[in-house]
């Protein structure tokens, strides 16, 4: 069995590690999710709790990223005993805030095929055979990795199912580029992650797209970076209910929030109350002003 087939036959919720693999993210509430000692040694340990915690709650889909501090380190240690566990990880944002919570600069975007080659180097280095998906992070409109045909065949060889995560208020232009993209005929991205909540659903007629062509659809940040976090069964619940949807995942912090989201599963389209959705722009200048703690 195909890690697409394999993606689409587990438990609809995802677990990403964005938020437990560094000790400073954007989720809004943080200072209240994670203990004051925020070592490399705390954080593993946090990780791993979560990842025990999801695993005997049936989650199989691990998402994880170069750029997201050590979180390939805390799931390749986990790994072991876990042989049913499906992983995904992106490559395209270097770390640079060297484990500290204020940086100039916590990740610098680079789609280039030199940080292609030296950042699968250090996933494989980490994650082996175990990688099932390699995402680039964060695609718009005007990436490179869009248009570079070489960057396209090297992608297309290096072992695992090729997919791209979007970000930014022009996320449908960037889904439906990438879905034209061809090596020797064949689809290069067989798989989309991207940002798709209650707040920001302008994505969702090209993840309709990319679902009816046979492309798996992951999404992420459901709750908005911890805006819709008092709601946050029905906000994960709202982009289960999308028939597009192959996985959603939590961004859990804590036990008790990864317990909440997965309540999601049980929840009716009935349960999500409307919510009013604001222009991508505004969405998207909210997001790049909240602040890293």
């Amino acid at each position: 069995m195909g890690f697409l087939d394999g993606l689409t036959g587990v438990a609809r919720i995802g677990l990403g590690l964005a938020a437990v693999g560094r000790p400073a993210y954007i989720n809004l509430g943080r200072e209240a999710d994670l203990p004051a000692d925020r070592s490399v040694d705390a954080m593993r340990d946090r990780a791993h709790e979560l990842l025990d915690r999801a695993y005997a709650a049936g989650v199989r889909y691990f998402d994880v990223a170069r750029s997201y501090g050590r979180s390939e380190e805390f799931l390749a240690s986990w790994l072991p005993g876990h042989d049913d566990a499906l992983v995904g990880s992106k490559w395209g944002y270097t770390y640079t805030a060297n484990w500290q919570l204020r940086a100039e600069a916590h990740e610098v975007k680079d789609h280039s095929a030199a940080t292609f080659d030296r950042q699968l180097a250090e996933t494989r280095a980490l994650l082996g055979n175990r990688l099932g998906l390699y995402q680039i992070h964060s695609v718009t409109p005007d990436s490179p990795a869009l248009t570079d045909k070489a960057l396209h065949r090297r992608l297309a060889g290096q072992g695992a199912v090729v997919g791209l995560s979007t970000s930014g208020p022009r996320q449908a232009d960037a889904i439906r580029a990438a879905l034209g993209i061809e090596v020797d005929g064949e689809p290069l991205f067989r798989s989309v992650q991207a940002t798709w909540n209650l707040l920001e659903p302008s994505a969702g007629p090209a993840l309709a797209e990319a679902h009816a062509s046979g492309r798996a659809v992951i999404v992420k940040e459901a709750m908005a970076n911890g805006r819709l976090a008092a709601r946050d069964a029905e906000a994960l619940a709202a982009a289960l209910h999308q028939p597009w949807a192959t996985v959603v995942l939590s961004g859990a912090a804590t036990a008790a929030q990864l317990a909440s989201n997965l309540g999601a599963a049980g929840l009716g389209p009935s349960s999500v109350r409307p919510v009013e959705a604001e222009t991508a722009e505004l969405y998207w200048a909210t997001r790049a002003a909240l602040p890293w703690g």
